[in-house]
C-alpha cells in the first residue's frame, strides 16, 4: 500500500544538499568588523588566501594617518573645551551662581566628562577605531539602530556646537569693533550692530571655516598646536592681569546691548584683589540675561552654558581617522586635556571671584578685556578659541556625516555624500554641515544655542556610557580594553548623571531629543539594511543572551501550574516549501509559547556543513514572519531523528509539550514558494536550477513507511507529549477566513469515533481540544466555537467528568454546558443523535477498538489476522462518520477531532494494524476543512483561581 503525506509536514527527511562552507572570520576584537569611516591603516592586513585574517602593522602615514597624541587629540580637545566659555561666559556663571555653586557645577560637569572619558577610553582601546569617532564606537557597540540614531544626534550636536562657537566669536567681534567697542575711538568707524548684522558676521565667519575645511582637516590639525599655544598665552595674561590691575571705576564700560541698567550708567566697578569682593561672590545672586531680552537666570541656565563650553571631549575621537594610533592617543590625549582645562577654569573662577563684583560680571560678559594689561590679549584669545572650536565642530560633523553615508545607515539617501568626496575630503558633507550651521545661527542668542548644544552632547555622552555599561555587564570575552581605569560603576554614574543634568538644563529640549532619538531608533530598525547590523554586531544581542540565560535558570519546571499552561509546540516538517500554511497557523496556535520547527535529515555526520543550511532556515523564518526556532538533526532513520528532536529540543523548562505532525496520505505536496497565487511565493530559495528545501515530486517514493509513522505517534505518546495530526492545511487561507462572511465556526468533535462513549466530551483529550479551539478563537475573534455532543448508549466513568459534573444523572447536554461554563468557554453545543439511535451503527463502532491502542489479541477471530469484512465494515463506518462531519462543515474554518491512540508496536500484527489505523483516519478526514486530530495526555484547563 503506497501512502504519502499531506503537505509533506510529517517528519520526512529531505536529501542533503552540498554547498560551499561558510567561514566565519573574527578580527579578534569586538569592533573589528564592518565599514564606517573608510580610512584604512588598522593594525590588520587583508585576509589571506586560507580565509583567515593575518595581523600586522601597516605604515600609518601611507594611509593618511599622520597625527600624534598632542596635535591630534590634546590640542583639539583643549581648544574645544575652552571654546567661547573661557573668555566670554565664565564671568556670567560666577556672577550669577556664585563661587560655591560655580565650583559645584564644574565638579558635576567634569565628573560627567571624566566618567564618559573613561567609557570612551575603554571602548577606543578595545579594537581598531576608524573615522567617525564616537559614532563609530557607539554604532559598533550598541548596534545599527542605536548607533545610527545617536550618531545622527551627535552630528547635529557638532553642528549646534559650531554655531555656538561662531555666535561667541561674533559677540566678541561686536564688543571689540562694534558701537562702543574697546578698539573703536570716539570719532572712528565701527561695525554696525543689530540682529541681521550679527547674522551676517556669523555667516562670514562660518564661510571662512568652510574654506578651511575645503582645503582639508589636516591644515587645521597642523595649526591647532599653534592656536592652543596662543589661547594659553592669552589665558595666562588674564591671570596676571587679575593680580596686577588695581581697583577702578571707569575702565569697564556698560555694553550697548545692555538695556537693563538705569539710563546714565556708563561704567561698572572693578575692585582688584579684595577679600570683601570674594565674600560677596561666594553665594548665588541670580539676575537677568541682557543678551536674551531680560530672561531670568537660574541654576539650569548657568549650568547649560557652562556644560556647553566643556563638551569638547570628543574632538580627539572625531579625528580618529587621521590619528597614527587612535587606541593610544584618544585616552591619554583626552584625559590630559580634561585635567588641563579643569585646572584652568578653577583658577579663572577663583580669580574672578576675588577681583570683580558680581554686579559687573552680570552686566558685562566681556569685562576681561578692559582689565587686561594688554587688552588685545583677550580679543585674540576670544577670536582664536571660538574660531578653532567652531572649526573643530564643523570638521567633526562632516566626518560623522561621511561615516553615516559610508555605513549606509540611511540606505542610499546619503550616497551623494560619498560621490562628493575629493582626495579623501568629504566636500558634500562639509557643505551640508555649513548649511545646517547657518540655520542654527538664525536663533541668535548665544545662551539659547548653548542649552541646545549641551542637551545634544549630553545625549551622546549618555549613549557612550550606556554602550560601555552594556558591554561590561554582558561579560563578553572579547571585551579586553587596554584602558583599565573604569568599572560598570563609573559607566552607571556617568549615565545617570548625564540623564539627570539633561533635564536640569532644559526638560523640554531633553524630552524632544530623547523622542527624536527613539524615532530614529525605530526608523532604523524598520528600514535599515540588516547586513550592516550583522557585520557590526549589537550589544542588544549580548544583553539578551545574558538576561535570557539568567531567567532560564530561574524558570523551574517543578513549579509549573496548570493555570499558566500554554502550548510549547514542536512542529515536524519535511520541506518548508509544502507546509507554509501550517507553519503560519501554528505560529498563531502557540499563544506566546515556545515554537520549534523540527526537521530530520537522513544520513550520517560525515561532511556535514551546518552553517549554510542554518542560514537557509533562518531566512525561511524571516520570510514567514513567524516567532520560532529551528532544530535540524541527522539520523539513519526518521523515527530515531524524531526521538532526538522530541527529547532534546528546547532548553531548561522551555521544552515542547505538544508535537504536531502532518498527515500520512496520498496527496501530492504543493510547492507554496512557486505557486503563483500563494501568499508565500518567493524566489529567495532558488539558486539557479538547485532548489533549497526540495520536496518529493509525484511518483517519487517516500523516505519511510506507514508503520514507522505510526511508531512515531506511539513514541510521542509514550514520552508524555500531546499529539496533533494536521490534514488539509494546504486549503487554509487565513486572509479569506478573516474577510469572509460565510466562514463562521471552529468545530470541536469530542467523541472517540473508534470507541464512542457518553463520557468522551469530558475526558482529558476533549478538554485539550477545547483549549486549542479557544486559543484560535482569540486569533479569529469573529468566529464562534461549536462543540458537537455525540450521545451514545454506553457510559464510561471518567475522572475529569466527575470533576466538572457532580450529578451523574444530569443529561449530557446540561453536563457539557456546566463544564463549559466552569471553564469560561463560550461555545454553541450541537447534539448529534446517530450513535444513540442507530444500534447497528454503534455496534460497528465497537469493532474499531482493535485498530487502536485498546486492541487485544482476544478481539481477533480465532487468532487470525483482522478479517477483511470487519475492516471493510470499519471503512464504511468511517465514511459515514466523515459524511456526518462534512454535512456540518460547510461554514467551518477549522475542525478539531478526537484522535484515538494508535496500536501498540508490540503487537505481533502491528504492520497490518498500523496501516489500517492510518487508512481509517484517512477516510475519517477526507474532504474536510483544515482538520487537527488531537490526543492530549496532560491536564491543560483549570476551574480554580
Amino acid at each position: 500500500m503506497s501512502i504519502n503525506t499531506d503537505q509533506e509536514t510529517a517528519p520526512i527527511a529531505a536529501p542533503r544538499n552540498g554547498g560551499p562552507a561558510n567561514v566565519f572570520r573574527s578580527f579578534g576584537s569586538l569592533f573589528g568588523g564592518g565599514g564606517g569611516g573608510g580610512e584604512v591603516g588598522r593594525p590588520m592586513t587583508p585576509q589571506s588566501s586560507d580565509g583567515y585574517v593575518e595581523f600586522g602593522m601597516q605604515d600609518p602615514e601611507r594611509n593618511g594617518r599622520t597625527l600624534g597624541t598632542f596635535a591630534g587629540v590634546f590640542s583639539p580637545v583643549a581648544l574645544s573645551m575652552f571654546s567661547a566659555l573661557v573668555f566670554i561666559r565664565v564671568g556670567y556663571i560666577v556672577g550669577n551662581a556664585g563661587l560655591y555653586v560655580t565650583l559645584l557645577q564644574f565638579l558635576i560637569a567634569y565628573a560627567i566628562l571624566l566618567f564618559t572619558v573613561a567609557s570612551v577610553c575603554a571602548i577606543s582601546t578595545n579594537g581598531a577605531i576608524e573615522g567617525g569617532g564616537v559614532y563609530f564606537m557607539i554604532s559598533r557597540t550598541l548596534g545599527l539602530e542605536f548607533g545610527g540614531s545617536i550618531g545622527t544626534l551627535f552630528f547635529f550636536a557638532n553642528v549646534v556646537g559650531c554655531a555656538m562657537a561662531i555666535s561667541g566669536c561674533t559677540e566678541g567681534l561686536i564688543d571689540n569693533f562694534g558701537p562702543g567697542g574697546h578698539f573703536v575711538t570716539q570719532s572712528g568707524t565701527f561695525l554696525p550692530d543689530g540682529d541681521w548684522f550679527r547674522f551676517l558676521y556669523s555667516s562670514l565667519i562660518n564661510t571662512s571655516m568652510l574654506l578651511v575645511c575645503l582645503v582639508g582637516a589636516a591644515l587645521f590639525a597642523k595649526t591647532s598646536v599653534l592656536i592652543l599655544g596662543t589661547v594659553t598665552v592669552c589665558l595666562f595674561a588674564t591671570y596676571i592681569s587679575f593680580l596686577a590691575v588695581g581697583a577702578t571705576n571707569d575702565t569697564i564700560p556698560v555694553p550697548v546691548l545692555n538695556s537693563l541698567l538705569p539710563n546714565g550708567t556708563k561704567f561698572l566697578p572693578y575692585t582688584g584683589l579684595s577679600a570683601q569682593t570674594l565674600a560677596n561672590n561666594l553665594r548665588s545672586n541670580y539676575s537677568q540675561d541682557y543678551t536674551s531680552n531680560g530672561k531670568n537666570v537660574d541654576f539650569s541656565t548657568t549650568f547649560g552654558v557652562l556644560f556647553s563650553g566643556v563638551t569638547g571631549i570628543m574632538a580627539g575621537a572625531n579625528m580618529s581617522g587621521e590619528l597614527k594610533n587612535p587606541s593610544k592617543s584618544i585616552p591619554w590625549g583626552t584625559l590630559s586635556a580634561v585635567c588641563f582645562t579643569f585646572v584652568s577654569y578653577i583658577i579663572l573662577s577663583f580669580l574672578m571671584s576675588c577681583t570683580t563684583p558680581g554686579y559687573t560680571m552680570q552686566n558685562n560678559y566681556l569685562f576681561l578685556m578692559p582689565v587686561n594689561l594688554w587688552p588685545p590679549f583677550t580679543a585674540i584669545g576670544i577670536m582664536t578659541a571660538t574660531f578653532s572650536t567652531g572649526l573643530s565642530n564643523l570638521i567633526g560633523s562632516s566626518r560623522i556625516l561621511e561615516a553615516l553615508s559610508k555605513d549606509q545607515v540611511f540606505g542610499s539617501l546619503l550616497n551623494f555624500v560619498l560621490h562628493g568626496t575629493w582626495k579623501g575630503n568629504p566636500i558634500c558633507a562639509v557643505v551640508i554641515s555649513w548649511v545646517l550651521v547657518e540655520c542654527v545661527l538664525l536663533i541668535g542668542s548665544f545662551n539659547i544655542i548653548a542649552q541646545i548644544n549641551s542637551v545634544l552632547f549630553m545625549l551622546s555622552y549618555l549613549a557612550t556610557n550606556l554602550a560601555c555599561l552594556g558591554i561590561e555587564l554582558t561579560g563578553a570575552p572579547n571585551f579586553r580594553p587596554l584602558f583599565k581605569y573604569f568599572t560598570w560603576h563609573t559607566c552607571l554614574v556617568g549615565l545617570v548623571g548625564t540623564l539627570i543634568m539633561m533635564f536640569v538644563i532644559n526638560p523640554i529640549y531633553a524630552s524632544l531629543c530623547i523622542i527624536l532619538c527613539l524615532i530614529l531608533v525605530i526608523a532604523l530598525h524598520l528600514f535599515s539594511p540588516a547586513t550592516q547590523a550583522a557585520q557590526w554586531g549589537s550589544i542588544s544581542q549580548a544583553l539578551m543572551f545574558h538576561q535570557v540565560r539568567k531567567y532560564l535558570l530561574m524558570l523551574d519546571p517543578r513549579k509549573d501550574h496548570v493555570k499558566f499552561w500554554r502550548p510549547q509546540i514542536l512542529l515536524l516538517v519535511s520541506s518548508p516549501r509544502s507546509c507554509c500554511p501550517l507553519v503560519d497557523f501554528v505560529n498563531d496556535l502557540k499563544k506566546s509559547g515556545l515554537y520549534i520547527i523540527g526537521h530530520v535529515k537522513l544520513g550520517d555526520f560525515k561532511g556535514v556543513e551546518d552553517s549554510v543550511e542554518n542560514q537557509q532556515w533562518w531566512q525561511f523564518l524571516d520570510h514567514m514572519r513567524v516567532k520560532a526556532f529551528t532544530e535540524v538533526t541527522i539520523s539513519r532513520s526518521i523515527r530515531e531523528g524524531v526521538q532526538h528532536l522530541i527529547r532534546l529540543s528546547g532548553i531548561g523548562a522551555m521544552k515542547p509539550n505538544t508535537i504536531i505532525l502532518g498527515f500520512y496520505d496520498n496527496e501530492a505536496p504543493k510547492d507554496f514558494f512557486q505557486n503563483g497565487t500563494s501568499p508565500y511565493k518567493t524566489d529567495d530559495f532558488n539558486a539557479g536550477d538547485i532548489q533549497n528545501f526540495p520536496i518529493r515530486r509525484d511518483g517519487q517514493p517516500k523516505h519511510f513507511e506507514v508503520q514507522e509513522y505510526v511508531e512515531i505517534l506511539c513514541d510521542t505518546l509514550r514520552m508524555k507529549k500531546n499529539l496533533c495530526l494536521c490534514r488539509n492545511f494546504q486549503r487554509l487561507d487565513k486572509n479569506f477566513i478573516t474577510i469572509s462572511k460565510h466562514v463562521k465556526y471552529i468545530d470541536v468533535w469530542p467523541i472517540n469515533v473508534f470507541n464512542p462513549t457518553t463520557g468522551d466530551p469530558f475526558d482529558m483529550i476533549s478538554l485539550f481540544m477545547m483549549q486549542l479551539a479557544v486559543i484560535m478563537l482569540a486569533k479569529w475573534k469573529h468566529l464562534r466555537v461549536r462543540v458537537f455532543l455525540c450521545e451514545t448508549n454506553e457510559e464510561r466513568s471518567v475522572g475529569t467528568f466527575e470533576t466538572h459534573a457532580s450529578h451523574m444523572d444530569v443529561p449530557p447536554k446540561l453536563k457539557l454546558e456546566q463544564s463549559l461554563k466552569e471553564l469560561r468557554i463560550n461555545a454553541d453545543i450541537m447534539e448529534i443523535q446517530e450513535w444513540s439511535r442507530d444500534t447497528e451503527f454503534t455496534r460497528h463502532a465497537r469493532i474499531l477498538k482493535q485498530f487502536t491502542s485498546q486492541a487485544d489479541e482476544a478481539l481477533l477471530d480465532d487468532g487470525d489476522e483482522i478479517a477483511e469484512d470487519k475492516f471493510n465494515r470499519s471503512l464504511l463506518y468511517m465514511q459515514r462518520v466523515n459524511q456526518i462531519i462534512r454535512d456540518r462543515s460547510d461554514q467551518t474554518a477549522l475542525s478539531f477531532i478526537y484522535l484515538a491512540a494508535p496500536p501498540k508496536p508490540t503487537l505481533p500484527d502491528f504492520h497490518d494494524r498500523s496501516a489500517s489505523y492510518v487508512e481509517l483516519l484517512t477516510e475519517l478526514t477526507a474532504e474536510l476543512p483544515p482538520t487537527i486530530l488531537v490526543h492530549g495526555v496532560s491536564t491543560v484547563t483549570s476551574t480554580t483561581l
